[in-house]
């Protein structure tokens, strides 16, 4: 299906002459190749790969109509494709009133008129209709002439057009209150009738002497009064002979099942049974064991198991002729259970013990482990490659026969994890005594004032003992050499110099250095960056030039071009796009061209 423009003969020539005086050549046909692209156009939108037609008001075209249905008549002169001439015009469309629309009817409400008035019935004194058309009886004396008893206006209804369901309405006007009312009316006369019945046996019951009766019957009246409270709460369901509440929603404060994962994917939930068999949060990150996980999970553990073993049981136990059900005699059938497993353990042991009696080879059922015996085992480990296990199980920690991590006297650290002064002690406390009473930070303090008091009396001790070496050791040097010592400490002084003058020099140089990289890597980027909004600008240049010689172009001849690849365009294109845009505020603008 395509569109194909529908004009008069008379138009076609007149458009033909207009081309020929201005191109000077007739109106070519369309070659075998363009209707062969114009085929494969039509398989292409039927088949979804190419966006549909849209008509003038930009809502898509089905392309599997047929092309008798979507071409437009010649009268209509359309010149783009349209549904317009297969619709119904909206002059044509009928207009219904709502079904809450009624003609309001009777006699207007408000004061009637005392006296006759110009223009109204003879006979009955109403504006709203004449003589003829009055349904009153018709009096010997008419209010024309006698002036009373003038009766009051009719509303007059409205012409209303309904469509169908508005004419077959069967509760068109009716009023709600009335009905309100008539309920109400009845229930208060049905209470009433109740109070009387029930005055009337209890002074029966009181002639008759019955008190014990009465106190019964108030008590239950009571009761009814009690239950009848919680009557209309959301998800109770009240039962007047059983007397309980069955509660039949789930609580507010729950999660709903289909919360917990909110992918489609996930396990399906049935909103008519409100039932999730599958696991949720199968696939997710999610812990299972803090939340649900499926009806299936609930039906497959605990004593769901149990139970269908016991059921099994309870079958093939009737097929045997045993007269046992579950849920009739649960007790029984568990207690037949128990017997028929002691049997059969009972029979397996002596089973096996026959059989190793006969043949012997019991020395090989008591061999320890392969694991044990050829050191290998089929359990799978996969490690990463910093020897982290990554699938399996990790080997079991070596523990020492030793106890560890056995703290006593309300110590926090063990023995040997703190070391001063060649004394092995407790972190905790700074105690070097074993099996001290721990201390602590007060420990701690103490102890570190008594290594500043001892390391600083050790301090004095030497200094003094350095001193009196110095006064009594210090030996009588000549001339020569001192001489030489002030030469040494002379050349000591000046190769110190040297190298810290040596040491700044690279420094300065390495900072230089690295400023003049880091200058020429920013001005190489700023480079590279304004070649490439260069590049930008011809390119936005020669697409503009290319979109002219297009629009240009006639229509059938133009490219058709919806699969380009639309990619969100970086900051050197945006720059190129802003150099090049014209501020029309710019009052130098027009100097620039």
């Amino acid at each position: 299906m395509s569109f194909i423009l529908n004009q008069p003969p008379s138009m076609i020539a007149k458009e033909a002459k207009e081309r020929a005086e201005v191109d000077g050549d007739e109106p070519a046909k369309k070659s075998r190749e363009d209707y062969k692209k114009q085929k494969e156009l039509e398989e292409a939108r039927k088949a979804g790969t190419v966006p549909a037609m849209q008509d003038e008001s930009g809502k898509d075209i089905n392309p599997h109509i047929p092309q008798y249905i979507m071409q437009a008549p010649w009268y209509i002169q359309s010149k783009v494709p349209t549904l317009k001439h297969q619709r119904i015009h909206d002059e044509k469309k009928k207009v219904f009133a709502s079904l809450e629309k009624w003609q309001k009817k009777g006699i207007k409400e408000g004061p009637v008129a005392t006296k006759y008035r110009k223009g109204a019935c003879d006979n009955c004194g109403a504006m709203t209709h004449k003589k003829k058309d009055c349904l009153e009886r018709p009096r010997k004396v008419l209010a024309k002439y006698s002036g009373a008893d003038i009766r009051p206006d009719e509303h007059i209804p409205e012409t209303i057009g309904f469509d169908y369901e508005g004419k077959r309405d069967e509760w068109k006007s009716y009023d709600t209150d009335t009905y309100n009312e008539e309920k109400q009316e009845e229930h208060e006369k049905l209470e009433e009738a109740k109070r009387q019945l029930k005055t009337t046996k209890l002074d029966q019951m009181i002639e008759s002497g019955e008190t014990s009766e009465m106190k019964a019957r108030d008590s239950d009246d009571e009761d009814e009064l009690k239950y009848a409270d919680d009557v209309d709460m959301p998800g109770q369901k009240f039962e007047t002979k059983q007397r309980i509440t069955v509660r039949n929603l789930r609580i507010r404060e729950d999660t709903a099942k289909y919360l917990f994962n909110l992918d489609v994917n996930s396990a399906y939930y049935d909103p008519k049974t409100r039932a999730m068999r599958g696991n949720p949060l199968q696939g997710t990150n999610k812990d299972p064991s803090t939340s649900y996980q499926g009806e299936n999970f609930a039906r497959a553990t605990g004593d769901a198991n149990n139970m269908a073993l016991q059921q099994k049981f309870a079958w093939d136990a009737f097929e045997r002729g045993a007269d046992v059900h579950l849920q009739a005699d649960p007790t029984k059938l568990e207690l037949l259970n128990r017997e028929y497993k002691q049997r059969k353990d009972t029979h397996e042991d002596s089973k096996k013990d026959a059989i190793l009696n006969k043949y012997g080879g019991v020395e090989h059922l008591q061999a320890p482990p392969k694991e044990l015996l050829l050191a290998q085992t089929e359990n799978y480990v996969e490690y990463s490659r910093t020897g982290m296990v990554v699938k399996g199980q990790e080997k079991a920690v070596i523990k020492s026969r030793y106890e560890e991590d056995v703290y006593f006297n309300n110590h926090t650290s063990v023995w040997g994890s703190y070391w001063s002064c060649g004394k092995w002690g407790y972190k905790c406390c700074y105690s070097t005594i074993k099996e001290s009473y721990c201390t602590g930070e007060k420990g701690r303090d103490a102890a570190g004032m008594e290594q500043s008091a001892v390391s600083q009396m050790l301090g004095d001790v030497g200094e003094a003992a350095g001193e009196r070496d110095s006064e009594t050791e210090e030996p009588v040097k000549s001339l020569m050499e001192q001489h030489q010592e002030k030469l040494e400490k002379k050349r000591s002084k000046n190769k110190k110099k040297k190298s810290k003058r040596s040491k700044k020099k690279r420094r300065r140089k390495e900072s230089s250095s690295s400023s003049d990289s880091e200058s020429a890597e920013s001005e190489d980027e700023e480079i590279k960056k304004e070649r490439k909004i260069r590049e930008y600008m011809k390119k936005q240049e020669a697409e503009e030039k290319r979109n002219a010689l297009l629009l240009k172009m006639d229509e059938r001849k133009r490219p058709f071009n919806s699969m380009v690849d639309v990619k969100e365009p970086n900051e050197e294109e945006m720059e190129a796009y802003r150099r090049r845009m014209k501020l029309s505020e710019d009052p130098m603008s027009r100097f620039l061209t």
